[in-house]
């Protein structure tokens, strides 16, 4: 069943300090290697959807020159299209920067579609889902909107901010609400949906005349009384970026190889761009265990349980632990790292230790010498 893809932006509800500050968190480099919205855009292409429509509204230059043509995401170069389409509506965090505003603000290319089906997915979730598979469920259900759900049993520390499903037990949506963190098992909102685009326009235009302030959660919350609204569980693998801990914990999780297998999948690949660049030269001083490391680092000092960036130098005695490094960092001689999120380009070169507790992971600054 043909469908249209559209990846959305995060709500200003969510705010990852210091990251966000130089690119949308679709662009947030994630093990390393992939972006994001390289998830989102793999499940879509993987599940035969080839019109895909990707929404940014802040700080577009670095997701654009990642998504490119689109072409690395093996979408039918003759039928299918990925746009990157722009939503200006006022300042950074304003209350008026929705997603209803960007959909009412690009409404021409979603009416021009001919796809009797949406499906809608966040830039800032990390999961493998087959939508070929949900479209199919949402049809034989009868349902008029279907959503993604994740049930977790630490919603208490985790997920916060997040909306959460409240369903009845044949998996009726009731009402849709933020997690306030009052309750440990609860079914996330996977801010995914599925329903016929007509409805979707509907709904769109529906609560911007509501209110100029409405999200899509919002108004099919005050919907649910009225249309059929659905849950489908969701299996394996799922991280949120949120904030810089989730960030962290996501990156760190996959040092698992349970959660490797869970998101990675030899039948459904994650396509990225892909960058040529020497291997990673390892010298005699390196100890590395229990980490990701990407092509093109150089490694004198010792590595434990982090996500090394593209292009790195850790140099002798120098010790990296609990860390995600962004690509061309440089950690100096006999620094010592711990639980840190280091951005792009930053040098640790003077400061000799740099320890944060893993519930509160430090950040240092992109371009930052330290």
């Amino acid at each position: 069943m043909k469908a249209l893809g559209i990846i959305n932006f995060s709500g200003h509800h969510i705010r990852v300090e210091g990251m966000q500050d130089y690119r949308p968190i679709g662009a947030f480099s994630f093990l390393g290697r992939y972006r994001a919205i390289d998830f989102p855009i793999s499940n879509m292409s993987n599940s035969g959807i080839d019109q895909i429509q990707v929404y940014v509204n802040q700080k577009p230059r670095s997701l654009a020159e990642h998504l490119g043509t689109g072409r690395h995401y093996n979408i039918n170069s003759k039928r299918g299209k990925l746009q990157l389409l722009f939503s200006e509506n006022g300042a950074e965090n304003s209350l008026y920067d929705t997603d209803i505003a960007a959909y009412i603000e690009n409404m021409e290319c979603i009416e021009h579609s001919t796809c009797p089906y949406v499906v809608i997915a966040p830039s800032y979730m990390i999961y493998a889902q087959d939508f070929h598979d949900v479209i199919k469920t949402h049809i034989e259900s009868g349902a008029d909107i279907s959503l993604l759900y994740h049930s977790v049993d630490n919603a208490k520390e985790a997920f916060l901010n997040c909306d959460v499903l409240n369903l009845n037990k044949q998996k009726g949506v009731l009402s849709i609400e933020k997690n306030r963190g009052t309750a440990k098992n609860r079914t996330i909102f996977m801010d995914t949906y599925v329903m016929k685009r007509e409805l979707f326009i509907e709904l769109v235009y529906k609560a911007k005349k509501l209110s100029s302030m409405y999200t899509l959660p919002q108004i099919i919350n005050v919907e649910c009384d009225e249309l059929d609204v659905r849950g489908i569980s969701h299996r394996g693998y799922f991280a949120t970026i949120t904030d810089l801990k989730s960030y962290f914990d996501a990156n760190l999780a996959l040092m698992d190889f349970k959660n490797v297998q869970s998101l990675f999948n030899e039948d459904w690949p994650i396509y990225t761009k892909t960058n040529d660049s020497c291997p990673t030269q390892y010298f005699d001083t390196a100890d590395v265990k229990r980490s990701i490391v990407c092509n093109g680092c150089l490694i004198e000092g010792t590595v434990e349980n982090s996500v090394i960036g593209r292009g790195c130098i850790i140099k002798k005695g120098a010790v990296v632990k609990n860390c995600v490094l962004l690509s061309e960092t440089e950690v100096g001689e006999d620094v010592y790292l711990e639980n840190q999120v280091v951005d792009k380009h930053a040098r640790i070169i003077h400061a000799k230790e740099i320890i944060a507790q893993s519930e509160k992971p430090g950040y240092i600054r992109r371009e930052d010498t330290i």
